[in-house]
């Protein structure tokens, strides 16, 4: 299947997220420069670049918890001023309650005054379901492998049913074998909840396995350097030489060389 490279602005009416010039800055340091680009509603996007290219301050913007410096972040057309329940975030280092259950770290999703859940039981369980973690209901962090923690993460991001999930590198810290089953069942509830995703990794094989599109950052600033189309379809094997052409095509766009591992880590 031949590589392709679309546009990082999809039409008009498709966009769900839209980056417009932003720039953001932490004291002397400039993390991201004029970024723009936008993100199809229910497309899987994954953010790539070497690290210190502001792959995290901007998934950070979007999800309202860093301002940019100027440019404006738009979802559905209205800007983004702050954290939102229509956005949910999963961290790289789980952010788990280590004095809540599973239980009680998904229903932290729910415990707001804007959730108008009918059922919150209902939905946890649901959720415990979703990401395979029924039985665990009531172990703590301490109790839980890192992937199960991870689960936990997802589980609670989407407790309240987030039009869009963000994710940043969330699956850097677990064995290879435990981080191919995680890419499998986020696939699996992405395809179940059509959610729009943006997940922010520097691990190329991880980009290509999950994307429907790779945008690459550039750093020193953080700018876009392009991005690639990933037109292969689901499930993928790594081993395909539609896989192996694409990540050759992302690393090509990072400058590494044709020899080096697939893993931009």
């Amino acid at each position: 299947m031949a590589l392709s490279e679309r546009s990082s602005d999809p039409i008009e009416s498709d966009r769900k997220i839209v980056v417009d010039g932003v720039s953001k800055a932490y004291d002397s340091v400039q993390a991201l420069s004029n970024v723009s680009l936008a993100v199809r509603d229910g497309e899987f996007c994954c953010i790539v670049g070497p690290s210190g290219c502001g792959k995290t301050t901007l998934l950070r913007t979007i999800a309202g918890l860093d301002a940019a410096d100027s440019g404006s972040i738009l979802v559905d057309g209205d800007r983004v001023t702050e954290p939102g329940l229509d956005r949910g975030m999963v961290f790289q280092e789980y952010a788990l309650f280590p004095w809540r259950t599973v239980r009680g770290n998904i229903r932290f999703g729910l415990d707001r005054p804007a959730c108008d859940c009918a059922d919150c039981e209902q939905r946890i369980r649901e959720l415990v379901d979703l990401v395979g973690l029924a039985g665990f209901e009531d172990a703590y962090p301490t109790e839980l492998s890192g992937g199960m923690k991870q689960r936990v993460g997802i589980a609670r991001a989407l407790a309240v049913d987030p039009e869009i999930l963000l994710l940043d590198e969330p699956f850097g810290s677990v064995d290879a074998r435990t981080r191919d089953r995680l890419h499998n069942e986020l696939l699996d509830i992405w395809a179940e909840t059509r959610q729009t995703v943006v997940f922010v990794t520097h691990d190329i094989d991880e980009a290509v396995k999950l994307a429907d599109r790779i945008v690459v950052l550039d750093d020193d600033p953080g700018t876009v350097q392009s991005t690639v189309a990933v037109d292969i379809d689901r499930p993928r094997e790594r081993t395909s030489h539609e896989f192996v052409d694409h990540v050759a095509r992302v690393r090509a766009e990072l400058g590494h060389t044709p020899d080096a591992s697939h893993s931009s880590r």
